[in-house]
């Protein structure tokens, strides 16, 4: 197989490994970052770093070609910029500089764009009704996306799951110092653990043919406070005890929203089999390999 060339835009928690992945392949990886300190990082690793912000259009004027370009930009809650002029605005920066020679692009999206199903299995033919702005700010994305007269036609947009995996285990700091954990009870959390996330989106950019959106979970929902119980277990921590979240805060927030993913349609269509069928294998995995 022919050398191929990728570029990841927005190479931070998933952008790095996918990177990695490819160079370690063979390709020819361009990856974007806006700190020069970052870049010589990349340079370090074998990539082509790219210094440019998807909110200043001034900085993607000489994107180079690609043949698979990667939009995983995340958003940083201490910069200036809104989650619309990152994800929405930014993904409308990126596309309109974008040479015309790339054959595929993947958008990496949120299920946040769902409502609150009641507990009920939700698939990519349910209706976006999202509660919170970076949901919102995501469904702006998409429609621009998928209205777009060129990119439309070459774009798969990934709805991903809660995204966890080594230094991402959302409270288990708390759980080792023996702290209420806000999570209701009954809540379905969906997961998908990002070696599984970075094979997802390789699956989905070299696909022949792809559908315009998946879902990317495990397949496995949980309840919000099994997941907790089973990071308290394996890190050998008290039982964990839990209170009732502020409505206000965002785990509140996330907590309004209870919905059991189906990975289904990317199971079928492209083959997804997850490396960690469920969060019980992925937190293995990485807990016991911190404890070595």
């Amino acid at each position: 197989m022919s050398t191929r060339t990728r570029m990841v835009v927005g190479c931070g928690y998933v952008g790095r490994p996918l990177a990695a992945a490819w160079q370690l392949a063979g390709d020819k990886v361009f990856a974007t970052t806006r700190q020069q300190g970052r870049a010589r990082q990349f340079e370090n690793a074998g990539w082509l770093p790219i210094l440019a912000d998807v909110t200043k259009p001034e900085t993607l004027r000489h994107l180079p070609e690609a043949d698979t370009v990667v939009f995983a930009v995340g958003f940083d809650p201490k910069g200036e910029a809104t989650r619309e002029q990152v994800y929405a605005e930014g993904l409308k920066n990126v596309l309109e500089t974008l040479p015309e020679s790339t054959r595929r692009l993947v958008f990496v999206s949120t299920t946040g764009v769902y409502g609150d199903a009641e507990g009920q299995t939700v698939d990519e033919s349910t209706p976006c009704d999202p509660a919170r702005p970076g949901g919102k700010a995501f469904v702006e994305a998409e429609s621009y996306l998928r209205n777009h007269p060129v990119w439309s036609q070459r774009s798969v947009i990934l709805r991903m799951a809660g995204i966890y995996g080594p230094d991402r285990i959302p409270r288990s700091a708390d759980i080792q110092a023996g702290k209420p954990i806000p999570a209701p009870g009954g809540g379905a959390l969906n997961l998908i653990h990002v070696d599984d996330c970075v094979a997802a989106i390789q699956l989905a950019a070299d696909a022949e043919v792809v559908s315009p959106v998946y879902i990317v979970s495990d397949g496995t929902p949980v309840d919000r406070r099994d997941y907790y119980r089973e990071v308290a277990r394996l890190l050998q921590a008290p039982e964990p005890t839990f209170e009732e979240p502020n409505p206000d805060s965002p785990a509140g927030r996330r907590a309004q929203s209870d919905r059991k993913m189906s990975n289904q349609k990317l199971v079928d269509e492209l083959g997804f089999h997850p490396l960690h069928g469920s969060y019980r294998e992925g937190l293995a995995a990485i807990l016991k390999s911190d404890e070595g």
